[in-house]
């Protein structure tokens, strides 16, 4: 691809598989342990990143993304598939296995804060390679986290809502899962660039996921002793 290398490749899509892969196994496991094994029998409580993969999601998106030089790398998987109601309390068990994602997610990202201190270990030659896989599965595990905790369905975050609010508020919210996308594209694209026509900054959600990731990263290389 032009203007793009196979190192940077191998730094960005490499941590984000892992991210993709991870957060949805994380779904799926947890439904399971529930009382649904929808995800299960299709085999998606799986670490295979094949199983995962969307060809535009996760290879197609963040290879264009990267070469636009866009402010930060996104790319989703497929959905693991939940039949809510075989959860055995489908309203709060739905809360959890929408936080299983976002969840994992924060933790890998605290393990490759941890590992930064293993770095003196790995020889010259693989020591920058493996600190920029580190350093990018940290950004990618925080903004996966952030980003999906929106309170937007059919993201995770819309979903732990829907599961908490109470009726009167979590059924018009749920009614938006249908138009979730759309919301999302209009929040990320025509919101922007209508502000900018407009010499408003309107770049809302891309403003609150990048501010949110930041306090979140800093706050996890300080409790892993890196700063």
């Amino acid at each position: 691809m032009p203007g793009i290398s196979l190192y940077t490749l191998s730094v960005w899509v490499l941590p984000l598989v892992i991210a993709i892969t991870f957060h949805e196994a994380a779904h799926g496991f947890v439904a399971y342990r529930l009382g649904d094994n929808t995800a299960w029998n299709l085999g998606r409580v799986s670490f295979n990143p094949l199983r995962h993969i969307d060809a535009f999601g996760t290879v197609i998106l963040p290879g264009i993304l990267l070469l636009s030089h866009a402010p930060f790398l996104f790319g989703y998987a497929k959905p693991v598939p939940v039949n809510f109601r075989n959860l055995n309390h489908p309203r709060i068990d739905m809360v959890w296995v929408a936080l299983a994602g976002p969840a994992t997610n924060i933790l890998l990202a605290l393990l490759a804060a941890s590992a930064f201190h293993g770095l003196g270990f790995i020889p010259g030659n693989s020591a920058q390679w493996v600190a920029d896989n580190l350093k990018n599965a940290l950004i990618i595990n925080v903004i996966l986290a952030v980003f999906n905790m929106l309170p937007i369905p059919p993201l995770d975050g819309g979903r732990v809502a829907v599961g908490l609010l109470p009726s009167v508020l979590a059924a018009p919210l749920s009614r938006l899962e249908p138009y979730g996308l759309l919301i999302l594209i209009g929040g990320l694209l025509l919101l922007p660039m209508l502000g900018r026509q407009l010499d408003l900054n309107l770049d809302v959600i891309s403003t609150i996921v990048k501010t949110v990731t930041g306090y979140v990263i800093q706050f996890l290389l300080l409790v892993t002793g890196n700063i």
